[in-house]
């Protein structure tokens, strides 16, 4: 593989670790939210809050899956150089 596409592939890697760190933002933002709700009750809330965890850790753990392909993917592009 062509160094060009190699770094193609970093700066997609790159993007997918800033994807990745925004998610794992949203979750603690979500938990802040979730702690701020034992003083103040709300179900409706509470399971809107509680859902909207559950699809951002199902998304960090896609981008991860993205990731860890991508990575190897480079590695033996790198080494085959």
């Amino acid at each position: 593989m062509k160094q060009e596409k190699i770094d193609q592939l970093k700066g997609i890697l790159n993007k997918l670790e800033d994807i990745k760190n925004s998610q794992e933002s949203i979750i603690d933002k979500v938990n802040h939210v979730i702690t701020d709700l034992f003083q103040h009750p709300d179900k409706k809330l509470e399971k809107a809050m509680e859902d909207a965890h559950q699809r951002s850790s199902d998304n960090v753990d896609s981008v991860n899956e993205v990731i860890e392909n991508l990575q190897m993917r480079i590695n033996k592009a790198e080494n085959e150089s």
